[in-house]
């Protein structure tokens, strides 16, 4: 519905020029059409993947930017309707080319780069959804179906028919990116006929190889660490540290950046650039503690000048500075970073 956004029945029938939909109860349908649909320059969208929990939408857009969605009852149902409204939008421009026919589509993916699908695969917003299966009493998690995969393919333009998304599928599995995890999947391997063996099919389960895992983790953690070490410097200097776990004191280089906020420390006596650690500010408590006195977690005859930040984690650095005034100068820099 266009004013409450919920799911109705309706019977549709596709004319040369509009789709017209009608009220449909009881196994009847109403004489009058409820509305109709503007074929002319229409944009159709299948595999529609707006909606997640609804494989079976299709999409269409008119030339006024309205926007219907419709579910099938099935994936045939649905693959037929977009290609019969399709063709129909085609016949009112015939300029326009129409798209391959599967059964006679021709395989062109020489150009198409398996890391970058697999990379697009696990994206974490736009990526293919893992979810959890159940398939014959036995459950699965974080996985995904072959039609979903298949739908995802197409929606992305990694290829243009559901042909070529079988293909490319099969490939991802042949080239250890993706798995077959469920009954279903597993036994199509073992089939033999290399044509069958990936299932475009909304019962069949894959999920990633854990090599293709490993290197999208090592991936991540490499553009977290670009996204930490590119914010601006708003303080650097030499402090002592006290360690975590010999709880010893050592010289480091602090590095305060902003946008986003991150404190780093460097061991000095090391050619190496990369920090030996740092944490977020967001969320950090952080306190001077009395120059007189024994602190709690504090080892060792350090007084004076010391402070204390404690991360969301719940992880306390005590950290000394040089004087007072050094002191005070890290503090309320720390602090504009914690909110």
């Amino acid at each position: 519905g266009h004013i409450v956004h919920n799911w109705k029945t309706r019977w549709f029938v596709l004319h040369p020029d509009r789709l017209l939909y009608y009220r449909y109860e009881g196994g009847k349908r109403e004489s009058s059409p409820r509305g109709k649909v503007i074929l002319a320059e229409c944009k159709v969208t299948c595999p529609c993947l707006e909606y997640e929990n609804r494989p079976m939408v299709i999409k269409l857009k008119t030339q006024k930017s309205t926007e219907y969605f419709l579910e099938a009852c099935s994936r045939e149902q649905r693959d037929m309707w977009a290609s019969s409204i399709t063709a129909a939008i085609h016949t009112l421009h015939p300029t326009q080319a129409l798209k391959p026919d599967p059964e006679h589509s021709s395989i062109q993916l020489h150009n198409v780069s398996l890391n970058q699908v697999a990379d697009s695969m696990q994206d974490i917003h736009s990526g293919i959804k893992l979810m959890n299966h159940i398939e014959q009493g036995n459950s699965f998690k974080k996985c995904f179906t072959g039609s979903a995969l298949v739908d995802w393919l197409v929606s992305l333009n990694f290829v243009v028919t559901r042909f070529e998304a079988v293909t490319l599928s099969s490939t991802l599995m042949d080239e250890s990116f993706v798995k077959p995890i469920g009954i279903k999947s597993i036994l199509a391997i073992r089939s033999g006929e290399l044509s069958d063996q990936f299932l475009d099919d909304s019962t069949a389960l894959y999920t990633f190889t854990e090599r293709c895992k490993r290197k999208a983790s090592v991936k991540h953690e490499i553009s977290l660490s670009a996204v930490e070490l590119s914010g601006r410097v708003v303080i650097q200097g030499y402090l002592l540290k006290q360690g975590h776990n010999r709880k010893s004191w050592k010289i480091r280089l602090f590095i305060l950046r902003a946008e986003p906020g991150y404190l780093h420390y460097y061991d000095p006596s090391r050619d190496d650039q990369r920090p030996v650690g740092g944490f977020p500010l967001r969320g950090c408590l952080v306190s001077a503690l009395e120059d007189n006195g024994v602190h709690s977690g504090v080892k060792g005859k350090l007084q004076g000048n010391l402070f204390k930040i404690i991360t969301r984690n719940d992880i306390h650095y005590y950290i000394q500075a040089a004087s007072k005034e050094e002191r005070l100068e890290w503090i309320s820099a720390l602090k504009q970073l914690t909110c």
